[in-house]
């Protein structure tokens, strides 16, 4: 009697590619993108994707590559009924298609800008896959880190508290952890800019506010928060507030 063969399943790889600058990847990332058979990555409909973008001079000729579309893109709070069930069940449907060719032997290389463990979409398929497959977290340079390098800007000093805060906090939120942190990173900019620029006046933290646009990439800027004339910022932008008062050299 003849047993069927049944294919020993894949490993579901997270691969961290850094801020922006291609050059900042790792060699056990650049290494394993090489090696993939199946590359998967998320991206807004019509785009070539950013971690893509970042990862396209590694990739494999031959690869399969899995391109997940977000059926939403703009940063909404995450008690939005309709906003929290379309994109469930969208990371239902991509962590089902990761599952289909781990099933069948094959490992799946998932590209994640900045750190997968980071405010990534990674986390929403770890969640969904660690406990019945193998996984690899492979660590990247984190956004905030590349666009504090790109002000030339120390973030935290001695015993500083370095807060990190979603832009889609409400306004008063904001206020009140920015009174109370040394240093702080606003993430998740974009539409909630004149929210995040209003908490921070409101906060006395506008002197110190530094905008960062596209950190590490092509297209970079960087300046004063008070100066920026905009309503509204791009989805890689970070708002910075060192820490180090009283004890940086000026």
């Amino acid at each position: 009697m003849t047993t069927a063969h049944i294919p020993q399943r894949g490993t579901l790889y997270g691969i961290g590619l850094g801020p922006g600058d291609p050059e900042l990847m790792t060699l056990k990332a650049a290494r394993l993108i090489q090696g993939a058979t199946v590359i998967a990555h998320f991206r807004k409909k019509g785009r070539a994707g950013h971690a893509r973008t970042i990862a396209k001079d590694v990739l494999p000729v031959n690869a399969l590559e899995l391109a997940f579309e977000y059926p939403v893109t703009t940063e909404v709070a995450f008690d939005d009924e309709s906003y929290v069930s379309d994109i469930r069940t969208f990371y239902e449907q991509c962590a089902a298609q990761i599952r289909s060719h781990l099933d069948g032997g094959q490992d799946v290389a998932l590209l994640c800008e900045g750190d997968p463990f980071f405010y990534g979409s990674f986390l929403h398929m770890y969640d969904r896959i660690k406990g019945a497959y193998s996984t690899v977290v492979v660590p990247g340079i984190t956004g905030m880190s590349g666009c504090w390098t790109a002000a030339g800007t120390p973030i935290t000093y001695g015993d500083d508290v370095l807060t990190v805060l979603p832009g889609t906090l409400p306004a008063a939120e904001l206020q009140q952890k920015l009174r109370s942190s040394e240093a702080a990173v606003i993430m998740k900019v974009g539409s909630n800019l004149e929210k995040i620029r209003t908490a921070v006046a409101d906060a006395g933290r506008m002197a110190e506010a530094i905008y960062v646009e596209r950190g590490s990439m092509p297209g970079q800027k960087v300046m004063p928060l008070s100066e920026l004339a905009t309503n509204a910022a791009p989805y890689f932008s970070i708002v910075l507030i060192p820490g180090g008062l009283g004890r940086r050299i000026r």
